[in-house]
């Protein structure tokens, strides 16, 4: 154990630890941590607690400052973080957000067996690798105006719905319908639309990816097939993408205004990283209709890479779409402000509800869930690494109660991109997951030691976690089959 620690933390439960108020003076409430006591040793080896403890400060803070069991350094907030703050009297954060607004992921089923897939998946996954763009600055395939990409930033996957790109029946399964309220892009500023405006359509680098998958374990009968997850060896798909130059530049743009407006409103923070605003204030107000904006575009973004898979496996496994099944499960947002109303003390509050790389899980019969999962509970999606596994899951009453209707959102970094590429110099990363059965293409292949499995926590030890914890319920358990990385 970190000597910073030792004795510092309160032991709740076996999956959740205490940073008490006293830990620091002027921690508005405590820090908890969701970790096994295993996890727990890495975490504190990271300056990512300080910035629970840090975020504790925040004005209006409700509840605690909370972490996932995925929780790694990030800008202000760590990554993994929660926090609810009030609006009538609280503040946002634009690094309780993260610089890649709505990174996300969409999953999707498919009709297929992976028998029937791997001996076209080389084929398959060039083909992706050519239909989806990737890599740092890539750009995609459509050209939008100036006019256009307002009407994206507004309307978000139904635009691109309008075009003949994608089902309009996706829509229904996508976080706030693909399109958050409140959009405006008049607060977007022309660097960031100059910085979007040739990258919609495309993954991304870092830890996004086009991934192909099969089954091999389901935990919930009843709940997977609700989702349409009939069967071990089944064939799915997950996209994992943002905002891209769009949503970086937002927050970008935003920090500024808030390091200003700290000063202006008597705001007094551990750490300048989390530059803030009151919710209500012309800046919180300006931030949230420019991240809507930039959410909007994300949603837009991971809508018209679903439409190009769906049209690469048509094409390779020479099968119609209808036959292939190509159905989104759900759309979700890892990186966002949400407005929401909880439940403390017995009355319902208006908070603005931060996650940063982890993911709504609302229980069975929240509104604000598709009808077609009001028994089951939202689906969360839970990538992992491109070298091991990747899991389905369920929001819970627990996880509304006691995270503000949140849980993990992957496996999370243990080693830095500069780490992991030193400890791994010489390692054929695309060799070794061949011998394993996997697939990869990339941009710069030199490069996958950044994405390494040995980069990642073990993904199922963090759901092992939440699921325990009640935070989620798994249902299914997949691996990939072939990859396309940015």
């Amino acid at each position: 154990m970190s000597p910073r620690w030792e004795g510092k933390l309160r032991r709740i439960d076996d999956y959740r630890w205490e940073i008490p108020r006293s830990y620091k003076a002027g921690m508005r409430v405590p820090g908890i941590v969701y970790a096994s006591e295993e996890m727990l040793e890495t975490i504190r080896e990271e300056q990512a607690m300080e910035q629970v403890v840090n975020v504790a400060f925040l004005p209006g803070i409700e509840c605690c400052s909370l972490a996932m069991p995925d929780i790694h350094w990030g800008y202000g907030f760590p990554i993994g973080g929660v926090a609810a703050t009030r609006v009538k009297d609280g503040v946002v954060s634009p690094g309780g957000v993260g610089f890649d607004i709505n990174c996300g992921v969409r999953m999707l089923r498919t009709n297929l067996t992976a028998d029937e897939v791997k001996p076209r998946m080389e084929e398959l996954v060039n083909a992706l690798f050519y239909a989806i763009p990737s890599g740092v600055g890539a750009e995609g395939k459509l050209r939008v105006s100036e006019k256009e990409l307002d009407q994206v930033l507004v309307k978000g996957a139904r635009w691109a719905v309008e075009k003949g790109l994608g089902l309009a029946e996706d829509l229904a399964v996508c976080e706030e319908e693909g399109a958050m309220k409140g959009a405006d892009p008049g607060k977007v500023s022309a660097r960031a639309k100059a910085r979007g405006k040739p990258q919609l359509g495309t993954v991304g680098s870092g830890n996004h990816f086009a991934e192909v998958q099969e089954v091999v374990e389901i935990f919930e009968p009843d709940m997977a097939k609700v989702m349409g997850i009939q069967h071990v060896g089944q064939v799915t798909v997950m996209v994992h993408s943002g905002s891209r130059g769009l949503g970086h530049q937002v927050c970008t743009d935003y920090l500024e205004v808030m390091g200003r407006a700290i000063s202006r409103y008597g705001i007094s923070l551990p750490d300048r990283q989390l530059a803030c605003a009151p919710v209500e204030s012309p800046e919180g107000q300006d931030y949230l209709a420019a991240m809507a904006a930039a959410a909007n575009y994300a949603w837009t973004n991971r809508h018209c890479m679903a439409h190009w898979v769906r049209e690469t496996f048509a094409r390779v496994l020479g099968r119609s779409e209808v036959s292939l099944g190509m159905r989104v499960i759900y759309d979700v947002a890892h990186n966002i402000a949400k407005m929401e109303k909880h439940v403390i003390d017995g009355e319902r509050v208006s908070l603005c509800v931060h996650r940063k790389g982890a993911t709504r899980a609302f229980p069975p019969g929240h509104p604000d869930i598709p009808d077609v999962y009001k028994k089951i509970g939202q689906p969360v999606l839970i990538p992992g690494d491109m070298g091991r596994y990747s899991f389905l899951a369920v929001g819970t009453e627990r996880a509304l109660k006691d995270t503000w209707g949140s849980t993990c959102h992957g496996a999370g970094r243990r080693l830095s991109r500069g780490a992991a590429k030193r400890s791994l110099k010489g390692v054929n990363i695309a060799q070794r997951l061949r011998d394993k059965g996997i697939l990869v293409r990339a941009t710069s292949m030199g490069e996958l030691a950044e994405e390494a499995s040995e980069a990642y926590k073990d993904v199922a030890q963090v759901v092992e976690v939440t699921h325990q914890a009640g935070i989620s319920r798994n249902v299914a358990r997949m691996r990939p089959l072939g990859v396309v990385k940015g």
